[in-house]
């Protein structure tokens, strides 16, 4: 059995999830798995119309993510309004106390015109990845299906991690493209460009609704993105407006703290699909 003290390969995978992999080891996934497959909200009702969901699952207030910054004013108005800091493979690993996801750098990697960083990725997974809150499984910016793809094979690397895995949804991609791959701990991160994401997002938001699972929104540096946020019925958002600007935090947070009340929650995936991409499922 791997311990904690076993040195790892360079560019290996974190030694602490192989007792995960292996299944001597439960984790928050594993136990939400364990959970939903009993009570039938595994998100196999949307695929076999026989099976009865038992129990629905209700989602909590939207969170918001701040990208990780040092400066202590700002750190402590995050966390005094409960946000939390989505901590990137391509900056600085830390926490600062607080609870966080992780960003796989892929985002920071193409705006500078670099490949994707995968020891910077593993690095950070290792240090983190079995405390956070959710991880963004790496994607090819603006890559379609082939993003898809490479989000996949990395899923496959990470099986058995006891943290959420995200897949980074972007143009190119359909509902169903991704649909069958979405459980209560494989989510989605709307990513692509802005009037994309904005046009999408409650298509996708309804898919994350049938199949139980994270939505969660990228780059939402305004009121009006958050209202979109909180139409499409998401669970989180991240955007490092509140992270360079403390005064722009209030204002920010205010529309976090506005529910919905007139969310399309009854319509159905057919008709968001049309709507949203210009066809049926």
């Amino acid at each position: 059995m791997v311990n904690a003290a076993t040195p790892c390969a360079a560019g290996a995978v974190p030694c602490w999830l192989a007792p995960y992999a292996s299944g001597e080891k439960q984790g928050w996934a594993q136990a939400v798995m364990a959970y939903a497959d009993y009570y039938c909200v595994d998100g196999s009702a949307d695929d076999d119309p026989a099976v009865e969901e038992r129990l629905i699952m209700r989602r909590p207030a939207m969170v918001g993510y701040a990208s990780r910054t040092g400066t202590r004013r700002n750190l402590e108005a995050l966390a005094h309004a409960g946000w939390r800091l989505l901590v990137s493979a391509k900056g600085e690993h830390r926490t600062e106390g607080m609870r966080y996801a992780i960003d796989n750098g892929a985002w920071t990697a193409y705006q500078r015109g670099e490949p994707f960083d995968e020891a910077a990725f593993l690095a950070v997974v290792d240090k983190l990845g079995e405390r956070a809150d959710w991880i963004v499984l790496p994607d090819i910016v603006q890559g379609g299906l082939a993003s898809l793809e490479f989000s996949l094979r990395w899923m496959e690397r990470l099986r058995g991690m006891p943290s959420q895995l995200l897949i980074a949804v972007q143009n190119g991609m359909q509902l169903e493209d991704v649909a069958p791959y979405l459980s209560p701990v494989v989510g989605i991160f709307i990513g692509g460009s802005t009037d994309w994401k904005e046009s999408t997002a409650e298509a996708w938001g309804l898919l994350a609704r049938r199949r139980n699972c994270h939505l969660h929104v990228g780059r939402v540096n305004s009121a009006r993105r958050i209202r979109i946020c909180a139409a499409a019925g998401a669970d989180s958002f991240d955007g490092s407006g509140p992270s360079r600007f403390s005064n722009a935090l209030p204002r920010l947070d205010r529309a976090t703290r506005q529910p919905d009340l007139f969310a399309a929650a009854d319509q159905s995936l057919e008709e968001a699909q049309a709507a949203s991409f210009g066809m049926t499922l």
